[in-house]
């Protein structure tokens, strides 16, 4: 480990290794376990936000880069949900202890649930637990209900004979490449075709002026979660990122209600 709280985990899942980088802090519980969107990492706004929180409350507080995204190894356009779920995982049991919120940004929205339900059919036998779950425009199904369903012929078409299609992005100069790989396997992760059980309170933040998750989507996924205890906050002027100052403090209110 360096002197920022760099560290490198090799991990072995799906039938290989891989290095993944991690910063994590000690602190009191419950502590925060952070699960970055698609194509982002934990030097983003969010997560930086929330590692001062919780360095400010005293709180152990997880954050990580997925393979082939940020400081991790890895290529890119070999991830999946199925790939990015195992690392996830990972980190959780190798850096996690006692009770945890679990906090996923888009597609981390995704992951959490997803981590949610591996960890909860694994019974009480790991060293750690989800204690809550605050999720930010949480894009569940996105590589289905999101992508595929929405793309045109063409890209289709594309996708199919090219295996991956470059795809504009509004937050970085470089395009986006989606594989049909990501897709296929998306579809083994998928959520929204039944209730989903997460066994812990969920909080949601949610903007209206999303362009990438629509609002609907998110209220389609909150009819979907078992749970009494959730709550959905709509942000009138939100985008996807909700990343301004002032939606920051709603998220760090959201993780403060578990203490």
């Amino acid at each position: 480990m360096n002197d920022n709280g760099l560290k490198f985990l090799e991990i072995a899942a799906d039938g290989e290794r891989r290095v993944l980088a991690v910063r994590a802090r000690p602190g009191a519980a419950p502590g925060l376990f952070f699960l970055p969107g698609y194509k982002s990492d934990m030097k983003g706004t969010k997560a930086a936000a929330l590692a001062h929180w919780a360095e400010r409350t005293g709180r152990a507080c997880v954050r990580f880069d997925y393979s082939g995204h940020g400081e991790s190894g890895g290529t890119f356009t070999d991830g999946t949900i199925g790939r990015w779920l195992a690392d996830g995982l990972a980190v959780f049991d190798a850096c996690c202890r006692g009770p945890q919120i679990v906090v996923g940004s888009s597609m981390g929205g995704w992951l959490a649930l997803l981590m949610v339900r591996a960890l909860r059919a694994r019974g009480p036998t790991s060293p750690a637990s989800a204690a809550g779950l605050v999720l930010v425009a949480p894009a569940v199904d996105f590589t289905e209900e999101l992508m595929w369903k929405r793309f045109s012929p063409a890209i289709k078409r594309e996708l199919e004979e090219k295996g991956v299609w470059l795809r504009p992005s509004d937050y970085s100069s470089e395009p986006y490449p989606i594989t049909r790989r990501l897709i296929e396997e998306g579809r083994k992760h998928l959520l929204l075709g039944g209730m989903i059980e997460t066994g812990c309170p969920v909080r949601v933040l949610q903007g209206v002026a999303d362009a990438d998750v629509p609002w609907r989507h998110t209220v389609e996924l909150v009819s979907r979660l078992a749970s009494d205890d959730v709550v959905l906050t709509l942000v009138k002027d939100g985008d996807h990122r909700l990343s301004r100052p002032e939606d920051i403090e709603r998220l760090a209110a959201a993780v403060a209600e578990f203490q």
